[in-house]
């Protein structure tokens, strides 16, 4: 059984607890480290390890704090470079390359992003509960088998993006790099239709930005389509 906890999912910050009741993970640490302590009830020990996907400090604000408070952070080695990451805290991986942290085993898988080196992951644990965590990608190139928890970004609705273009609320420009950086929700429907969700226990709807979407129709049309518990995240 996984338990996850959004300590926010926005351009303000995103990061994100999972556990298996054994193994604690931090996902993102995109918010000032005095933030995610008060987050986590000044609990920082018991996070076995951090993941970050990229560079972005909505993302990453808080790595070298949370290194520095003695929790190992897993990341690219581009974005480790981006973000000027050093010392024995900084555990630099892959793409496909497998690695355990407790009772999790991660693999991670490159995505599309304006950034160095970004990675989406997989994390499976010993209980044969199996979790896919996408974010900030316009694309996912791979298919997932026997997962039971979907994390996956849903940031805008293209309709609701080309009403605001329209209205001049939103700059041409700014929708041009959002369709190249963030999955929408067509995306993701495309997402789940292209995977075996039949073990889905729950899909986690991430980094809804501001202004681009609507929280309760993206929640009520992945629920339609998926028949499945869906949550949005915190933000």
């Amino acid at each position: 059984m996984i338990d996850i906890q959004s300590l926010g999912s926005s351009s303000a910050g995103n990061a994100y607890r999972i556990s298996d009741g054994h193994t604690a993970l931090l996902l993102e640490a995109g918010f000032p480290y005095k933030s995610l302590q008060r987050a986590l009830n000044f609990r920082m020990s018991d996070i076995a390890g951090c993941l970050i996907t990229h560079e972005h400090l909505d993302h990453s604000k808080a790595a070298k704090d949370v290194m520095k408070a003695g929790i190992d952070v897993y990341t690219s080695q581009g974005t480790a470079e981006s973000l000027d990451l050093s010392g024995h805290r900084l555990k630099p991986i892959r793409a496909h390359e497998q690695f355990t942290v407790g009772t999790w085993t991660i693999k991670a898988f490159e995505i599309e992003h304006d950034v160095a080196e970004p990675l989406g992951f997989v994390l499976a644990n010993t209980a044969g509960d199996k979790l896919v965590f996408l974010t900030d990608t316009y694309y996912c190139r791979y298919r997932f088998a026997g997962l039971t928890h979907i994390m996956v970004e849903c940031n805008y609705s293209i309709d609701i993006v080309n009403r605001r273009v329209a209205a001049g609320e939103l700059h041409p420009g700014q929708k041009k790099r959002l369709l190249r950086s963030h999955f929408g929700l067509e995306h993701v429907k495309g997402f789940l239709r292209a995977n075996d969700i039949s073990k889905v226990q729950e899909i986690w709807l991430l980094h809804l930005s501001d202004g681009n979407s609507d929280a309760d129709r993206f929640k009520q049309e992945i629920q339609e389509t998926t028949g499945k518990l869906v949550r949005v995240a915190d933000r």
